[in-house]
Protein backbone atom coordinates (compact mmCIF):
# COMPACT_ATOMS: atom_id res chain seq x y z
CA UNK A 1 0.00 0.00 0.00
CA UNK A 2 1.59 3.23 -0.88
CA UNK A 3 1.13 6.38 1.16
CA UNK A 4 -1.31 8.33 -1.34
CA UNK A 5 -3.66 5.87 -1.09
CA UNK A 6 -4.29 6.82 2.94
CA UNK A 7 -3.60 10.64 2.63
CA UNK A 8 -7.56 11.38 2.26
CA UNK A 9 -8.35 8.48 5.46
CA UNK A 10 -5.97 10.57 7.06
CA UNK A 11 -7.56 13.81 6.13
CA UNK A 12 -10.81 12.95 7.26
CA UNK A 13 -9.29 11.55 10.78
CA UNK A 14 -7.30 15.03 11.35
CA UNK A 15 -11.14 16.70 10.98
CA UNK A 16 -11.88 15.39 14.44
CA UNK A 17 -12.72 18.40 16.83
CA UNK A 18 -9.57 20.14 18.79
CA UNK A 19 -8.96 18.40 22.22
CA UNK A 20 -7.21 20.30 25.33
CA UNK A 21 -4.07 18.02 24.61
CA UNK A 22 -2.44 16.81 21.18
CA UNK A 23 -3.75 13.15 20.32
CA UNK A 24 -2.51 10.13 18.98
CA UNK A 25 -3.20 9.03 15.69
CA UNK A 26 -4.14 5.04 16.12
CA UNK A 27 -4.34 2.55 13.10
CA UNK A 28 -6.73 -0.61 14.05
CA UNK A 29 -5.87 -3.68 12.41
CA UNK A 30 -8.61 -6.65 12.32
CA UNK A 31 -7.03 -10.20 10.91
CA UNK A 32 -9.01 -12.84 9.36
CA UNK A 33 -8.20 -16.57 8.28
CA UNK A 34 -5.18 -16.32 10.53
CA UNK A 35 -4.53 -19.32 13.15
CA UNK A 36 -3.19 -16.95 16.25
CA UNK A 37 -2.82 -20.32 18.57
CA UNK A 38 0.22 -20.82 16.06
CA UNK A 39 3.39 -19.03 17.51
CA UNK A 40 4.46 -18.06 13.74
CA UNK A 41 1.23 -16.50 13.22
CA UNK A 42 1.57 -13.93 16.33
CA UNK A 43 2.76 -10.41 15.38
CA UNK A 44 5.81 -9.58 16.62
CA UNK A 45 7.58 -6.94 14.29
CA UNK A 46 9.71 -4.20 14.66
CA UNK A 47 8.83 -1.52 12.15
CA UNK A 48 11.50 1.51 11.39
CA UNK A 49 8.50 4.27 10.66
CA UNK A 50 9.63 7.11 8.15
CA UNK A 51 8.82 10.09 10.37
CA UNK A 52 9.23 10.15 14.08
CA UNK A 53 6.83 11.58 16.49
CA UNK A 54 7.77 10.12 19.51
CA UNK A 55 10.41 11.87 22.30
CA UNK A 56 12.29 8.79 23.10
CA UNK A 57 14.95 8.42 25.98
CA UNK A 58 18.04 6.07 24.92
CA UNK A 59 20.29 4.46 26.81
CA UNK A 60 23.81 3.92 25.38
CA UNK A 61 25.98 1.03 27.26
CA UNK A 62 29.79 3.07 25.93
CA UNK A 63 32.66 4.15 26.17
CA UNK A 64 35.35 6.21 24.51
CA UNK A 65 34.80 7.98 21.18
CA UNK A 66 31.15 5.88 21.18
CA UNK A 67 30.10 7.32 24.28
CA UNK A 68 31.08 11.11 23.12
CA UNK A 69 29.32 10.54 20.19
CA UNK A 70 26.49 8.89 21.75
CA UNK A 71 26.48 11.87 24.20
CA UNK A 72 26.00 14.84 21.58
CA UNK A 73 23.24 12.59 19.71
CA UNK A 74 21.27 13.10 22.68
CA UNK A 75 21.57 9.52 24.70
CA UNK A 76 21.77 8.99 27.87
CA UNK A 77 25.51 6.70 28.70
CA UNK A 78 26.05 4.36 30.95
CA UNK A 79 29.69 3.57 31.75
CA UNK A 80 30.14 -0.55 31.57
CA UNK A 81 31.92 -0.51 34.43
CA UNK A 82 29.06 0.39 36.72
CA UNK A 83 27.32 -3.08 35.67
CA UNK A 84 29.90 -4.86 36.98
CA UNK A 85 29.22 -3.35 40.65
CA UNK A 86 25.08 -2.59 40.31
CA UNK A 87 22.68 -4.42 42.61
CA UNK A 88 19.05 -5.67 41.39
CA UNK A 89 17.31 -2.29 42.74
CA UNK A 90 19.80 -0.37 40.64
CA UNK A 91 19.04 -2.22 38.13
CA UNK A 92 15.66 -2.12 37.54
CA UNK A 93 15.88 1.70 37.74
CA UNK A 94 18.29 2.06 34.81
CA UNK A 95 16.21 -0.09 32.54
CA UNK A 96 13.36 1.72 33.70
CA UNK A 97 14.81 5.02 32.77
CA UNK A 98 15.11 4.62 29.15
CA UNK A 99 12.69 3.27 26.77
CA UNK A 100 15.31 1.42 24.18
CA UNK A 101 19.14 0.60 24.63
CA UNK A 102 22.19 0.59 22.25
CA UNK A 103 25.13 -1.05 22.86
CA UNK A 104 29.30 -0.96 22.04
CA UNK A 105 29.46 -4.67 20.06
CA UNK A 106 31.92 -4.76 22.84
CA UNK A 107 29.83 -4.58 26.15
CA UNK A 108 27.00 -6.64 24.60
CA UNK A 109 28.10 -10.16 26.83
CA UNK A 110 28.45 -7.75 29.83
CA UNK A 111 25.37 -6.30 29.40
CA UNK A 112 23.71 -9.42 28.83
CA UNK A 113 25.56 -11.47 31.89
CA UNK A 114 24.16 -7.98 33.90
CA UNK A 115 21.13 -7.20 33.00
CA UNK A 116 19.90 -9.61 30.74
CA UNK A 117 16.47 -11.21 32.86
CA UNK A 118 15.68 -7.88 33.35
CA UNK A 119 15.72 -6.18 29.64
CA UNK A 120 14.65 -9.45 28.15
CA UNK A 121 11.23 -10.01 29.13
CA UNK A 122 10.59 -6.18 29.16
CA UNK A 123 12.04 -6.25 24.87
CA UNK A 124 14.22 -3.93 25.73
CA UNK A 125 17.80 -5.96 25.14
CA UNK A 126 20.42 -3.21 23.10
CA UNK A 127 20.69 -2.45 19.55
CA UNK A 128 24.43 -3.35 18.82
CA UNK A 129 26.80 -0.34 17.73
CA UNK A 130 29.60 -2.34 15.25
CA UNK A 131 32.83 -1.13 15.11
CA UNK A 132 32.90 1.67 12.91
CA UNK A 133 29.30 2.63 12.83
CA UNK A 134 27.82 6.06 13.79
CA UNK A 135 25.72 5.97 16.95
CA UNK A 136 23.68 9.04 15.72
CA UNK A 137 22.36 7.06 13.13
CA UNK A 138 21.53 4.02 14.91
CA UNK A 139 20.13 6.27 17.41
CA UNK A 140 18.27 7.83 14.82
CA UNK A 141 16.89 4.82 13.62
CA UNK A 142 15.26 3.66 16.51
CA UNK A 143 13.90 6.66 17.86
CA UNK A 144 11.48 5.75 14.65
CA UNK A 145 10.91 2.25 15.71
CA UNK A 146 7.46 0.92 16.75
CA UNK A 147 7.41 -2.51 18.35
CA UNK A 148 4.34 -4.18 17.21
CA UNK A 149 3.19 -7.29 19.15
CA UNK A 150 0.38 -9.16 19.35
CA UNK A 151 -1.85 -12.47 19.79
CA UNK A 152 -4.85 -11.51 18.93
CA UNK A 153 -6.38 -11.12 15.60
CA UNK A 154 -7.52 -7.17 16.35
CA UNK A 155 -5.09 -4.93 17.61
CA UNK A 156 -3.87 -1.16 17.52
CA UNK A 157 -0.67 0.46 16.51
CA UNK A 158 0.30 4.38 17.03
CA UNK A 159 1.58 5.79 14.02
CA UNK A 160 1.77 9.36 15.19
CA UNK A 161 0.25 12.62 16.17
CA UNK A 162 -2.69 14.92 15.42
CA UNK A 163 -0.21 17.83 14.93
CA UNK A 164 1.52 15.61 12.29
CA UNK A 165 1.06 16.66 8.85
CA UNK A 166 -1.15 14.15 6.93
CA UNK A 167 1.56 13.05 4.44
CA UNK A 168 3.80 12.13 7.73
CA UNK A 169 0.79 10.29 9.14
CA UNK A 170 -0.25 8.29 5.73
CA UNK A 171 3.98 7.56 5.03
CA UNK A 172 3.86 6.01 8.77
CA UNK A 173 0.48 4.02 8.16
CA UNK A 174 1.47 2.74 4.80
CA UNK A 175 4.97 1.28 6.65
CA UNK A 176 2.90 -0.34 9.00
CA UNK A 177 0.47 -2.20 6.99
CA UNK A 178 2.61 -3.25 4.34
CA UNK A 179 5.05 -5.16 7.17
CA UNK A 180 1.75 -6.52 8.64
CA UNK A 181 0.70 -7.87 5.42
CA UNK A 182 4.23 -9.09 4.14
CA UNK A 183 4.40 -11.01 7.69
CA UNK A 184 1.09 -12.61 6.81
CA UNK A 185 0.60 -15.89 4.72
CA UNK A 186 -1.80 -14.78 2.56
CA UNK A 187 -0.79 -11.11 2.50
CA UNK A 188 -3.23 -8.53 2.06
CA UNK A 189 -6.21 -11.64 2.03
CA UNK A 190 -5.66 -11.82 5.94
CA UNK A 191 -6.34 -8.65 6.62
CA UNK A 192 -10.40 -8.17 6.71
CA UNK A 193 -10.36 -4.44 7.74
CA UNK A 194 -8.32 -1.26 8.83
CA UNK A 195 -9.42 1.46 10.83
CA UNK A 196 -7.67 4.69 11.95
CA UNK A 197 -8.70 7.14 14.43
CA UNK A 198 -7.47 9.73 17.00
CA UNK A 199 -7.17 9.20 20.85
CA UNK A 200 -10.56 10.41 21.10
CA UNK A 201 -11.99 10.71 17.29
CA UNK A 202 -14.51 8.61 15.29
CA UNK A 203 -12.91 6.03 13.32
CA UNK A 204 -12.81 5.95 9.52
CA UNK A 205 -12.03 3.00 7.62
CA UNK A 206 -8.62 3.22 5.62
CA UNK A 207 -9.25 -0.94 4.34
Amino acid sequence: MEPDDIVESVEKVLCAPERKFVESVDLCINLKNVDLKQPKNRIDLDVNLPNSFRELQIGVFASGEIALKAKEAGAGVVDPDELKKMDKKRARMLVNKYDLFAADVAFMALVGKSLGTILGPRGKMPTPIPPGAEPEQILSRLKRLEKIKSKVATFWVCIGRKDMSAKDIAENAAAVINAVESHLERGIQNIGSIYMKTTMGPSVKVV
